[in-house]
């Protein structure tokens, strides 16, 4: 493994790196090896001309992706079985 300083962080982004961070369990530190293996690894693991596909991979990048609530499922609801006819 090899060591990389990054100096002059700006204080905004600091703070904002130590959000994830908490949110994962782990370090600043381990945060940013997270961010930046997987900012390194889309690029080249999908290389496409697709536009749609390139749409949503800009959109994952700067969003980092989106968080979708599940509805939690309980067995004693009664759910109509559909009709595929």
């Amino acid at each position: 493994m090899s060591t990389l300083t990054i100096r002059q962080v700006n204080e905004d982004v600091k703070r904002r790196l130590q959000v994830p961070a908490a949110q994962n369990g782990r370090s600043m530190e381990a945060e940013v090896r997270a961010i930046l293996a997987e900012a390194v690894s889309i690029d080249i693991a999908v290389e496409t001309d697709d536009p749609l596909f390139a749409a949503l991979r800009d959109f994952r990048r700067l969003t980092g992706g989106v968080e979708l609530d599940i509805p939690s499922r309980s067995d004693d609801v009664e759910r109509p079985v559909p009709d595929f006819s």
